[in-house]
């Protein structure tokens, strides 16, 4: 790997730590993430096949109150690199997806040291309130954002410097019963990340639709691109049959219940 993409794998987990608290242009996600370091690298195909494994595991994942999620930027940035420096191509993308879950797991540890050195930076901004500076209030807020790309940054960093022989070493050494295992495993996080998913969005008005989608990508040939159009047109009739439901009940009392069923009632 070259040095210009080197720093720019840097740069890019920077920003994937710093999208972690802002959550604006999703640089944190693992299908952005992992495709960025394929970009800078020259690895765009393997990086967006990993993205899009650890995306569906993430989905699940989410900070509910005291709770932290994994750390899905560093599990994204870590097993990227070490995919790239793998040199196996799509074929080490199993080992790496493996190789993300505890890497999700460790960043729970850099996230709480971060936010542990962040509760003094929180004391200053408060000083700072009370004497007016709203300069000061501004600059501390970049240094504990910056604070929070540098979790991802400086392991990331650490990783680059480890020789690419080496780590396709280590990968080559893995037994096949460990891959083997690593594989399922992976699949087995996928299906609990789907599982969560459902879990959270689970109504009567949605199940029709995951049934029907279900039944339509396990019957039929269709492409995942056919799919997510089929998709998209089922979610363009629901919400046109919601304004309809919402616009026939006449400014009365609103039924919460399935939009069809509301439209069905008024005839």
């Amino acid at each position: 790997m070259s040095v210009i993409s080197m720093i720019l794998v840097v740069i890019v987990a920077f920003f994937a730590g710093m999208e972690g608290i802002l959550d604006e242009f999703e640089f944190h996600q693992p299908l952005v993430a992992c495709t960025l370091i394929g970009l800078v690298t020259g690895d765009l195909v393997p990086c967006i096949m990993l993205g899009g494994s650890l995306q569906l595991i993430a989905l699940g994942w989410a900070n509910i109150g005291a709770a932290v999620a994994p750390d899905a930027a560093l599990a994204s940035v870590a097993s990227s690199i070490i995919l790239v420096l793998g040199g196996q191509g799509t074929k080490g993308v199993s080992s790496a997806i493996g190789l993300a879950i505890p890497l999700a797991v460790a960043g729970l540890f850099l996230t709480m040291v971060a936010r542990t050195l962040a509760v003094p930076i929180i004391h200053i901004m408060d000083r700072a309130a009370d004497r007016g500076d709203i300069g000061s209030i501004d600059l501390w807020h970049i240094i504990a954002i910056c604070m929070q790309g540098l979790r991802i940054a400086i392991p990331a960093a650490l990783l680059l410097f480890i020789p690419a022989s080496a780590v396709r070493g280590v990968l080559s050494a893995m037994p096949a019963w460990l891959n083997a295992g690593m594989t399922i495993g992976g699949g087995m996080v996928v299906a609990v990340g789907y599982a969560m998913v459902i879990n959270m969005m689970s109504s009567r008005e949605v199940w029709p639709f995951f049934i029907l989608g279900f039944v339509i990508a396990t019957v039929t040939n269709l492409t995942l691109i056919a799919i997510g159009a089929i998709g998209i047109s089922l979610a363009l009739i629901y919400l046109d049959l919601s304004k309809k439901g919402s616009s026939s009940n006449g400014g009365g009392s609103s039924n919460a219940g399935d939009p069809i069923d509301n439209i069905l009632n008024d005839y």
